[in-house]
């Protein structure tokens, strides 16, 4: 791959649930998007893009997240009425799909708006 080109340009790579989740890096496709698990990393470690210039969607993470929220509590809510299972499982089954459902939600909406950026500041 050759600089400047987004992995969506090429034949075979993957797309975006697929680089949200990997990490992928939108100039050489290298797994370096990602520190933490919904924490951007400040450059890419192999070509050296600056990541944290690319990521100016902060402000709408809140909103990202109280909309997940909603989903997963009529979810829960809904489950509960419906199969009432003992306290214990509800709060095992819904605490780790919580969070997993945020970290997930979050490299999505982290990596969408990082490719958006690059793709525009590519464009002529």
């Amino acid at each position: 791959m050759t600089p400047g080109e987004s992995p969506t340009e090429q034949k075979g790579q993957p797309g975006l649930v697929s680089a949200a989740l990997s990490g992928l890096c939108p100039r050489c496709g290298e797994k370096t998007l990602f520190a933490a698990p919904a924490g951007l990393a400040e450059e890419c470690s192999a070509c050296g893009l600056d990541v944290l210039s690319l990521e100016r969607g902060g402000r709408f993470v809140g909103v990202v997240t109280m909309l997940l929220a909603l989903v997963l509590i009529c979810a829960a809510l809904a489950v509960d009425e419906w199969l009432r299972p003992p306290l214990w499982a509800s709060l095992v089954f819904w605490g780790a799909l919580t969070v997993g459902s945020v970290i997930g939600g979050l490299r999505l909406y982290k990596t969408m708006w990082v490719y958006h950026q690059y793709e525009e500041s590519q464009q002529p």
